[in-house]
């Protein structure tokens, strides 16, 4: 048929035999013959299909499909196993008042959500609503990047931003801090979509006078009498950031100085080699500073830091002046090793923060390559010009407890000035550090204990009286502890080890770079032990015993 003939009109019975010539191939051919199921099956079966005669038997009826929250079928309510809430309910945890926020904070974060206490619902009227989540998420980050930016360790930034969000009501909030980044997400109930919001700490600064302030106002907005209103916390917050330091540049350089000539008094030097070692000092200062206006990293401030003191003392040593250059170098290593960033890196290790703690012993790392660099080159330029510079003097320091003592608590002062402190808090630092030195000096050199031990002892000494100072004032510790330590950093040893590595004595400066990395590790671990061994033996703020950070032992 042609397309012409099939367009066409066509009658009925044309198109019905038209029809019947089309076939498929799948249809059968005719003489074929195929006898009708009853029942008028279809004709395709499935190849999953039962054959004929097998009887298979039905199996039950299937249970109905519910919900993850449901309970299994097996599940009997007079036997029920642990993991389901027993029939008398969850213990209520008591979280007394009158302890610091960081105490209550920390142990409920420490509990699974399901089971924290919720915050009392205040009354409100029908025209009145809380604040908006979005809102309170940003005064808990902003808060919280104030107090990482601090030094401040990573538990007790997670403790102030949970009080700040359960202080406004929003009690299943889940804040998360590393180094650099802060994130929160709250979730208003298991069927509606949580919020989340992060922010990044791109710069940090040393002032613990602005520390102690954000402290004062999370203390303030988990006191249920105080009745903050948001506004009036974001005004308080952005006072804190507008307030100036407390101390001018030229108090902070003049401290360094006598940071550094106390420091030379500890290891044996007298009021020649203490000179020495502060102008070195303040002179290292000024061009860190420099450095820093120009936009340099720290690893080169802290390089350019460590070169006038080395400088000076190779120079007395080439004008055969009647020095110790040992003591005018490692007093000015003493104000650049960092011993804040090292005590908050090992103690947010040990309570748990593993990323945000290899970050801050990395950056430790690279603060301290630094300064070896610094040193190494200009005792390298020493050896060259013929300086005779002896590692032996490490053991020729005769004791002087009177003048030690006393050059410990100024190296104390003059730390706490560094670290922009409190006026009402320099005393008892002070006094701290004192303590430290007396403890070390007894150990070490009336008892002969060993430096490391009588090191973690006398740190130990100052994390606890740092933690029961800050407990009574209900402030944050550090700036109790952190300038505490300075006397007890390892200075000598670090000077000694680059020396050796300088005269091509390899072997024995690594030892010696061992001993500095070890009496670090104890001062870290010590302060971290006496804060944990107050905290075990004073209130805590929960009905029984205190939750660990880790839920498991290694398994």
């Amino acid at each position: 048929m042609t397309e012409a003939e099939y367009r066409k009109p066509q009658s009925d019975e044309a198109r019905s035999s038209y029809d019947s010539e089309i076939t498929s191939e799948f249809a059968l051919p005719d003489g074929l013959a195929m006898p009708r199921t009853a029942g008028g099956e279809p004709e395709t079966t499935s190849e999953f299909a039962l054959p004929k005669g097998l009887d298979v038997p039905q199996a039950p009826v299937a249970e109905p499909e519910g919900s993850a929250f449901s309970t299994p079928r097996t599940y009997s309510a007079k036997d029920a196993p642990p993991a389901f809430t027993p029939p008398t309910g969850i213990p209520v945890v008591s979280l007394t008042k009158d302890v610091p926020w960081q105490d209550r904070m920390r142990t409920m974060l420490r509990m699974p959500v399901a089971e924290r206490p919720a915050p009392e619902p205040a009354a409100k009227s029908e025209d009145e609503s809380g604040p908006a989540v979005p809102r309170v998420l940003d005064l808990t980050l902003r808060i919280g990047e104030l107090l990482l930016a601090g030094g401040e360790g990573a538990e007790d930034v997670e403790a102030a931003m949970f009080a700040v969000c359960r202080s406004f009501g929003l009690d299943r909030c889940e804040p998360n801090v590393t180094f650099t980044l802060l994130s929160i997400s709250y979730q208003p109930s298991l069927v509606d979509d949580p919020v989340t919001a992060s922010r990044t700490v791109r710069r940090r600064g040393t002032d613990y006078t602005r520390l102690a302030a954000v402290f004062q106002l999370v203390d303030d907005l988990s006191d249920p009498e105080a009745a903050m209103t948001l506004e009036e916390a974001y005004r308080r917050l952005a006072e804190i950031r507008r307030n100036r330091h407390p101390y001018p540049t030229w108090v902070l350089t003049s401290a360094s100085g006598l940071l550094a000539g106390a420091a030379s008094v500890l290891v044996g030097g007298d009021l020649v080699v203490f000179v020495a070692a502060m102008l070195g000092a303040m002179l290292g200062d000024r061009l860190a500073w420099l450095c820093a206006g120009r936009g340099l990293p720290e690893f080169y401030q802290f390089t350019v830091a460590a070169m006038p003191p080395a400088a000076i003392g190779i120079a007395l040593t080439l004008a055969d002046v009647d020095v110790k250059a040992s003591a005018v170098i490692t007093g000015g290593l003493f104000a650049l090793l960092p011993g804040r960033a090292l005590v908050a890196g090992v103690q947010d290790g040990l309570t748990g923060f593993y990323i945000t703690a290899s970050a801050r012993l990395l950056e430790v790392m690279y603060f301290f390559v630094g300064i070896v660099v610094g040193v190494l080159v200009m005792l390298y330029v020493g050896v060259q010009l013929g300086a005779h510079l002896n590692p032996d003097e490490a053991l020729s320091t005769d004791p002087r407890p009177l003048w030690q003592t006393g050059a410990s608590m100024l190296l104390s002062l003059t730390f706490a000035v560094l670290l922009q402190q409190e006026r009402s808090t320099v005393l008892a630092v002070t006094l701290n550090g004192g303590v430290a030195w007396c403890v070390y000096g007894a150990m070490h050199d009336t008892g002969e204990f060993s430096p490391v031990a009588s090191t973690a002892v006398a740190a130990g000494l100052v994390g606890l009286f740092g933690q029961l100072l800050s407990r009574f004032r209900f402030a944050s510790a550090l700036p109790y502890t952190t300038a505490a330590i300075g006397p007890l950093l390892p200075g000598s040893a670090t000077y000694f080890g680059l020396l050796s590595i300088a005269q091509n004595h390899v072997d024995e400066g690594l030892v010696s770079l061992s001993k500095a990395a070890a009496l670090a590790m104890a001062i870290a671990i010590g302060v971290n032990l006496g804060s944990e061994v107050s905290r075990l033996f004073l209130r805590v703020g929960s009905a029984g015993k205190r939750r660990a950070a880790k839920r498991t032992r290694g398994f």
